[in-house]
C-alpha cells in the first residue's frame, strides 16, 4: 500500500501538478476579470442617477405618491425624494451660503432622484422612459448625464471585447502548456506502455491508471489555483470593503467552478489524446521521437 503511494505521488505527480496549476491560476484570474469586469459595468450604470424635477405646486403627499409608482416600474432600482427644503440645505452646504438670503424665496424644486436597473441605464432606453415619466404634467423636466452614460456603455463594450479576446487566446495557450506537460509526462513512459501491449493488456487497461493518475493532477492543481484565487479576492476585499459590490460570492463560484471543471476535462483529454499516439505506435518508431 505504502509503495502504490509513493509511487502515485512522486516528484513528477509534484511539479506536473505545480505546472498545471500555475497555467490554472493565469486561466483563472482572466475569468475573475472577465466576471468582476461584468459586476463593474451592473454597479456603474446602477448608480448613474437622474432627476425628476416636479412643479411647486404638486403637494409632497402626491410626490410621494408618484414616486412609489416609480419603484413598482421595472426599469427603477430605487428612488429617493428631495424636498425644496433639502435642495436647499444642500446647496447652501455645498456652496457656504444660503441662496434664499440673497433671493429672498427658495429657488430650488423638489425632485425625485431614480437610479435604474443596468439593463435600462442606455440611450434607448432612457427616451421611453424619459417620455413615460413626463406623462405627468406635474414634472417639470428631466436632468441625466447623457455623455456621461453614453461614454461609460462605449468604455464597458470596448472592455468587454479586450476581455474575451483575452480569455480566448489564454484558453488556447492553457491548453497548449498543460498538453506538452502530460506529453512529456506520458513520453518517459512510452516504452512501458508498449511492453504492457506485448503481454496483451488491453487499450483500456494501458490508459486507465494514466488517466486517473492526470484527473488527478488536473483535481489537486484546480484546488490550489483555487485557494490563491481565493486568497487574492479576499485580500482585495479586506484592502477595500467597497469591492464586494464587485467580487460577489457567486463570482467567486463561478470562477472556481470554471477553473476546476477546465482543469478536470483538460488533463483527462490531453492525457487520452497523448496516450492513444503511443498506442498506435510500432515499436521502432519509439526510438525516433
Amino acid at each position: 500500500m505504502g509503495k502504490k503511494s509513493t509511487s502515485f505521488f512522486d516528484m513528477q505527480f509534484i511539479t506536473s501538478s505545480i505546472s498545471t496549476m500555475l497555467v490554472l491560476l493565469l486561466l483563472g484570474m482572466v475569468v475573475f476579470f472577465v466576471l468582476s469586469a461584468n459586476n463593474l459595468s451592473k454597479y456603474v450604470r446602477e448608480n448613474i442617477s437622474f432627476s425628476v424635477l416636479v412643479s411647486d405646486d404638486m403637494k409632497e403627499a402626491d410626490a410621494i405618491k408618484f414616486q412609489k409608482k416609480l419603484n413598482a416600474e421595472p426599469f427603477v432600482k430605487e428612488t429617493y425624494y428631495i424636498s425644496k427644503e433639502q435642495a436647499l440645505k444642500e446647496q447652501t452646504e455645498a456652496m457656504g451660503t444660503d441662496p434664499a438670503e440673497f433671493l429672498g424665496y427658495n429657488p430650488f424644486t423638489a425632485s425625485i432622484e431614480i437610479k435604474l436597473n443596468a439593463d435600462y441605464a442606455n440611450s434607448d432606453s432612457i427616451a421611453w422612459i424619459e417620455e413615460k415619466i413626463m406623462a405627468n404634467k406635474k414634472v417639470m423636466e428631466i436632468n441625466y448625464p447623457q455623455d456621461l452614460l453614453d461614454a461609460v456603455n462605449s468604455n464597458i463594450r470596448r472592455i468587454s471585447f479586450l476581455l474575451l479576446g483575452l480569455a480566448a487566446l489564454l484558453t488556447l495557450i492553457s491548453f497548449a502548456l498543460i498538453n506538452n506537460t502530460i506529453r512529456l509526462t506520458i513520453y518517459s513512459k512510452r516504452f512501458l506502455i508498449h511492453t504492457m501491449k506485448l503481454v496483451g493488456a488491453s487499450w483500456g487497461f494501458i490508459r486507465k491508471p494514466f488517466l486517473v493518475r492526470n484527473i488527478w493532477i488536473g483535481v489537486l492543481a484546480a484546488v490550489m489555483a483555487d485557494a490563491a484565487l481565493i486568497g487574492m479576492a479576499y485580500a482585495l476585499v479586506r484592502y477595500e470593503p467597497e469591492l464586494i459590490e464587485i467580487i460577489t460570492p457567486m463570482t467567486m463560484l463561478l470562477v472556481m467552478s470554471s477553473v476546476f471543471v477546465f482543469g478536470v476535462i483538460i488533463t483527462f483529454m490531453c492525457a487520452y489524446i497523448s496516450i492513444n499516439k503511443y498506442l498506435r505506435m510500432k515499436a521502432g518508431a519509439l526510438y525516433y521521437i
